[in-house]
């Protein structure tokens, strides 16, 4: 073996390019079984972001359902999600560019189903009883008003559409018991979003098909959050709630509500998209799950009739879309040394098959780096979480006298999660000699309902403080340079990296994806599902506009006194571009080093990639000007102003 070179930190040569990452890259996405058929969707950044269904056999051949250019996406709440579901052998699916419902029977070419242009659809299920798709349904007819959400019903033959359940301002999950007697769903309105508050109802289904006058409410309210209710085989509706502070699971049958297994962990998630599944039924007596502890999920058996919870030893720390049969966990799994993939766990014997992974990329463990989980002070006494990956490089090594750049991630939401899963975007950075500290800033999910609502009215602050005390830490334990702190963020991670910059001294520079630094134009111009998010986070508006002016980095760039550089998708319907060059403009004219890079095509979240490669490109690029290492690679450059400065 040869000795590794010597190079400062940042100036490490990577097998782990742009390229690499973006070529042999899919994101795998919602999960379903038809008997023995499994099918998922396929997000590819080489066709653009499309979206597409995979139908996968038992003898392991696939087939693709949905040619180009057909884009299996909804849009339902923007972030979509339930974008599919498969009965009998027939494939529906909401396109992305029309938002009709599309119907792929085995072997022919997809047909429209619905017609209306202003609708869109998700999170479907068929009543096979009564020959309709029972599904949610978003209205987007009327131009002078926000859209109106229901449940609908969808005959198969005609494609007549008919409501359900109306009245609330959103609903999800609707879920037909086995007999297809009764619905289930989940409903609430402004200003909650459905972690922080949900109502469980189900109603019985007459012979017309409608839904009994008198919905029964089973749980929840504007204080608890109610996630993924499913019916047993046997027909017991289960549910997961954080009535304890924690997501645990629980049953409803008889009228009474009784805990499963209950824990100090979290069993359910922030329900962001649609289609979200933690756990799946292998019989009426046998529950396969998955549950969070300190941002690291496991695998685990509950018996229904004791609540005995079995932990399932894995090599995975991360479970999506879990799904089962009676022998078979079917679910998409990450770690910190494997890539996501969609994988099939033997549930007897132990033995994983992988089915289909997320990357084709193989990276020699040299260059792999491991994330260590570290617990830091934060204000008020109370302890912040993260995952922090050191430079690794089997070929290189820094002089003596050097500590490495430190790049902090603040991840989106706010309401969400970081996991350690094996990240080639992260491993991008530590490959080159930059470290990563990727922080679960109160507010984030994994760690019960109280941590979550630390940042209830005090979003922009307690993000803030959790990122800026991480870098801290790092850097009073000599892990880090002190002088070369960057934070980075995408969408409510960006409006963190903006107020850090803002508001602290911390960081030396920083960059921006697709960020919020207008508060008040976020309240004002943004859809139905988050405009009222802001109410717990900040405060109601418009009756605290103060809150929102102060918060807001846009109204506060004279606290800016380091570089930034923006990245922003110019269709972006969720953070407009306004916002992005209303703030370039302003460090443009204050004299500070600004670089901005628009993405024509792109939306809220990059999927094209080319513009994912040109964005990781062009941020270490900011950085290298910035903190003043010279790069191992041709990187095309980026325009900086007032670099000079």
């Amino acid at each position: 073996m040869t000795e590794p070179s010597q190079a400062p930190f940042g100036s490490w040569k990577s097998p782990i390019t742009s390229e690499l990452i973006v070529s042999g890259t899919i994101r795998i996405g919602l999960v379903a079984l038809d008997g023995e058929d499994i099918f998922w969707t396929e997000g590819r950044p080489t066709e653009g972001g499309r979206q597409v269904v995979v139908k996968r056999r038992p003898d392991g051949s696939t087939t693709e359902l949905n040619r180009a250019p057909l884009n299996a996406r909804t849009r339902v709440h923007e972030y979509g999600g339930g974008e599919f579901l498969v009965d009998k052998g027939t494939v529906y699916f909401s396109n992305f560019s029309d938002q009709k419902l599309y119907r792929v029977r085995d072997g022919s070419d997809p047909e429209a189903l619905t017609d209306s242009g202003s609708m869109r659809y998700a999170d479907g299920v068929i009543d096979a009883e009564r020959g309709r798709l029972i599904c949610l349904r978003e209205d987007h007819g009327a131009s002078d008003q926000e859209a109106t959400n229901a449940i609908a019903a969808i005959d198969l033959e005609t494609g007549a559409e008919s409501v359900l359940v109306s009245g609330s301002d959103f609903y999800s999950t609707p879920r037909l018991s086995p007999d297809g007697g009764q619905l289930a769903w989940l409903q609430w309105n402004h200003p909650n979003m459905p972690w922080d508050g949900c109502e469980l109802r189900v109603a019985k289904i007459d012979a017309s098909g409608a839904l009994g006058r008198e919905s029964i409410l089973v749980a929840g309210g504007i204080k608890e959050s109610i996630f993924q209710p499913q019916w047993s085989p046997d027909g017991v509706l289960y549910f997961v709630s954080d009535r304890s502070d924690w997501w645990n699971l629980y049953r409803w049958q008889n009228g009474t509500i009784e805990p499963v297994a209950p824990m100090e962990s979290e069993f359910g998630a922030p329900q962001w998209g649609f289609g979200m599944s933690t756990y799946a039924f292998a019989s009426a007596d046998r529950i396969i799950c998955t549950f969070n502890q300190r941002g690291t999920w496991s695998l685990a058996t509950i018996e229904t009739g004791s609540g005995t919870l079995r932990p399932i030893e894995t090599p995975f720390s991360d479970f999506h879309q879990m799904r089962a049969t009676a022998t078979k966990a079917i679910c998409i799994c990450g770690s910190p040394s494997r890539s996501t993939a969609l994988v099939s766990i033997d549930l007897d014997s132990g033995s994983i098959e992988v089915l289909k992974k997320a990357s084709e990329v193989e990276v020699g463990d040299g260059y792999i780096s491991q994330p260590e989980t570290i617990e830091f002070p934060t204000e008020d006494g109370v302890s912040a979480y993260g995952f922090f990956y050191p430079p690794r490089n089997a070929d290189f090594i820094a002089p003596d006298s050097e500590l490495p750049p430190l790049l902090v991630m603040s991840h989106g939401g706010p309401t969400g999660a970081t996991s350690p899963t094996l990240s080639l975007r992260s491993q991008y950075w530590t490959s080159r000699g930059v470290a990563v500290f990727d922080v679960n800033y109160g507010g984030s999910s994994g760690y019960g309902r109280p941590y979550r609502e630390r940042l209830n009215d005090n979003w922009g602050i307690v993000d803030v403080n959790d990122c800026s005390n991480g870098a801290r830490f790092l850097a009073d334990q000599d892990r880090a340079d002190g002088d070369r702190l960057a934070i980075t963020g995408g969408s409510a991670g960006g409006y963190t990296t903006l107020c850090a910059l803002a508001f602290r001294d911390v960081f030396k520079a920083g960059a921006s994806h697709f960020g919020v630094a207008d508060l008040e134009a976020l309240a004002l111009d943004t859809h139905k599902f988050e405009s009222r998010y802001l109410d717990g986070l900040i405060g109601p508006y418009p009756e605290r506009k103060d809150l929102y002016d102060q918060r807001s980095p846009i109204h506060n760039v004279d606290g800016l006194s380091c570089p930034v550089i923006f990245f922003q998708g110019l269709e972006d319907a969720i953070v407009p571009p306004n916002q992005a060059e209303t703030m370039v403009a302003a460090l443009r004219d204050k004299g500070l080093p600004v670089a901005y890079l628009p993405f024509e095509g792109e939306q809220h979240g990059f999927r094209r990639a080319e513009n994912i490669q040109r964005s990781l490109d062009g941020e270490i690029y900011f950085y290298s000007r910035v903190f003043g290492f010279d790069l191992a690679d041709d990187v095309e450059p980026v325009m900086i102003e007032n670099l000079h400065a």
